[in-house]
């Protein structure tokens, strides 16, 4: 089975490229060749994986393997832009309207910025996305990972400082 999804981002988010920007960004998120950001299937599947280990190990076992030993079933695809949406951004050329930069700085002990700890990262604007994760087998696996998917809460970087905030959403099975 194909467990389609919708993954909706409530504030600004950020999932690296690993790069950084040169002289303007310390990090900059990841991006498609139209320069479009999408979710990377790998930090959905980990995510998935991490809340799936809560819910049911055997379940996780099955679905997602053994690292490092032992492939899991599911094939995760990155989560997308709906055709429409991305189309339309890509003919008007409004890529850069998706992106805001964030600057932080560390605060010292004395209550005053540490030198040489200015940061700035690019940032996303809240946007929705499509999803899909293949090779689903069983019933009892396809209702875990929908609510594996469904206790994520945030993802990417600083989202423990309010970064990433997201809902799955709007769940789908098709027959592979």
């Amino acid at each position: 089975m194909i467990l389609k999804y919708k993954i909706k981002f409530f504030d600004y988010w950020h999932l690296s490229s690993g790069l950084s920007g040169g002289a303007k960004f310390d990090s900059i998120v990841v991006k498609d060749g139209e320069e479009i950001p999408y979710v990377p299937a790998k930090t959905v599947k980990g995510l998935a994986r991490e809340m799936a280990e809560l819910l049911d190990k055997e379940f996780a076992l099955h679905c997602f393997g053994l690292e490092g030993v032992d492939m899991g079933r599911a094939y995760f695809a990155n989560a997308t832009l709906d055709d429409v949406t991305k189309e339309e951004i890509v003919t008007n050329k409004l890529q850069d309207n998706l992106y805001d930069v964030i600057a932080s700085t560390q605060i010292g002990e004395k209550g005053i910025a540490v030198d040489d700890s200015l940061r700035e990262i690019e940032v996303v604007i809240p946007m929705t996305f499509e999803g899909q994760i293949l090779d689903i087998e069983k019933d009892d696996d396809l209702k875990n990972m929908q609510n594996s998917l469904k206790m994520i809460k945030r993802m990417g970087l600083n989202r423990n400082r309010g970064l990433g905030r997201c809902e799955f959403y709007d769940f789908e099975v098709e027959a592979n």
